[in-house]
């Protein structure tokens, strides 16, 4: 028997309460309401308990309502909350250490309140300092749902409908090695999305071309990583084809994959790399790094943000890196992340269901298919699994380009016990489909 029965009385009020009120545009995977949380576990209102691997959606990367970071939020409120276009001390020290902590070339911090609007600036920057207007990005990616980032999507589902995007935007594949645009293996293609970038720009670019905008790894298109080395050869194209560089590390960043960015692994060097999610790990926070030379195009005041940089967020983030460095979650992150994977491709390798697992540190995405040899995608299997992880304690969402990826991104807080205890439900469950 499962260990819940769902939703719960409170649950199920507060659902219906949602599709009255709420129009029914947001996001409900699990049958069940949130209350409270904490570290890797979350108690919906009618007092059932999960681990969670979702991270709140790769928010909470230090856990949910970590003391250090609650008391850091509580001091702040009480002292100074939103001076707006006015320095203070939290966010100057702030976008010192997030210099210190990024790549060498990055020595000017934008601090801003959403990923969105961090992917957007980078755009809009990059256009104006080099006079030109397109904007390189690839199929599957997620920027944002703003009108700008959304106009970058690869994602079909984010700009559905919205009648035309911004004009300037080019598309090239991006390295979904499992479903291979070119029908082909890592160990054959030479990199063939790389190579194919020359002849999209020639077919579709009148030589304007301001930057190129991707993901270390698409989170949105279903935790899809790109061969080693790639990412390297796309920054070197950049260079040689004189278009700016931006790594959008919104999702990947603090401590995601294993490493505080994902640009580390490669020792790239963009010219951007917008911050978000994880750097407030639940207080709306995000940054724009970029380079001195570049913002000196701009008068002072010419960019701004309501509240970026307020000192609630900024203060919440300093806490963030503290605890990083005090609990060395990176470290963790990549322990618990080899572990977790090594369990979830065993299970691949036992079910007749999962047909991809990848990821990196404590990031990866479980991919369901109806036959291993068609690689049907299935999302009905997909949401089965989503149903009764939920039944069993577990907390997961689907993402995916065909709707058919279970995440797997636990707070980078989670332990040993928890990360097996969370896997043998997930095997429990994908086994019992069998």
């Amino acid at each position: 028997m499962p260990r819940y029965t769902l939703p719960g009385p409170k649950s199920a009020e507060l659902i219906k309460m949602s599709d009255e009120y709420e129009g029914g545009a947001t996001s409900r995977q699990q049958p069940f309401v949130w209350d409270h949380a904490e570290g890797c576990t979350i108690t919906d209102v009618d007092g059932n308990t999960y681990l969670d691997w979702t991270s709140g959606v790769l928010v909470t990367n230090v856990g949910h309502c970590h003391p250090k970071h609650v008391a850091a939020i509580q001091n702040q409120v009480g002292r100074l909350m939103c001076p707006y276009d006015f320095p203070t001390p939290e966010r100057v020290t702030l976008s010192k250490r997030m210099v210190e902590a990024t790549p060498s070339n990055l020595d000017a911090c934008f601090m801003l309140t959403t990923g969105s609007e961090a992917t957007e600036a980078a755009m809009r920057i990059a256009k104006r300092y080099t006079g030109r207007h397109e904007i390189i990005s690839f199929y599957g990616g997620f920027h944002g749902r703003t009108m700008g980032a959304m106009s970058a999507a690869g994602k079909m589902g984010t700009k559905k409908q919205y009648g035309p995007v911004l004009t300037g935007h080019i598309q090239s594949p991006y390295p979904y090695c499992y479903r291979c645009p070119f029908d082909t293996t890592p160990d054959k293609c030479g990199f063939k999305c790389l190579s194919f970038l020359d002849d999209v720009v020639e077919a579709n670019s009148t030589g304007q071309l301001a930057a190129a905008i991707i993901e270390p790894y698409q989170g949105g298109a279903g935790f899809i990583f790109p061969p080693d080395g790639w990412l390297s050869q796309l920054e070197q194209w950049c260079q040689a084809n004189d278009v700016l560089f931006i790594l959008d590390e919104v999702q990947s960043s603090f401590g995601r994959t294993g490493k505080l960015f994902m640009a580390e692994y490669e020792d790239l060097h963009p010219n951007f790399m917008p911050i978000g999610k994880g750097i407030g790990s639940g207080i709306p926070t995000s940054c724009l790094m970029t380079e001195k030379r570049i913002m000196e195009i701009f008068e002072p005041g010419e960019l701004s943000s309501t509240t970026g940089g307020n000192p609630v967020s900024c203060a919440a983030t300093h806490a963030v890196l503290d605890i990083f460095e005090e609990e060395k979650l990176v470290e963790n992150s990549a322990r618990i992340g080899e572990y977790m994977l090594g369990r979830l491709q065993d299970l691949q390798s036992k079910s007749d269901f999962v047909g991809d697992v990848r990821g990196k540190g404590l990031v990866m995405g479980i991919e369901f298919v109806a036959d291993k040899a068609t690689k049907e995608p299935s999302k009905d299997i997909t949401w089965k699994v989503v149903d009764a992880c939920a039944a069993e304690g577990l907390c997961v969402g689907v993402v995916g380009v065909y709707g058919s990826v279970i995440r797997v991104a636990p707070p980078l807080v989670i332990t040993e016990s928890e990360a097996e205890q969370s896997c043998d439900i997930m095997e429990k469950v994908v086994m019992g489909l069998q």
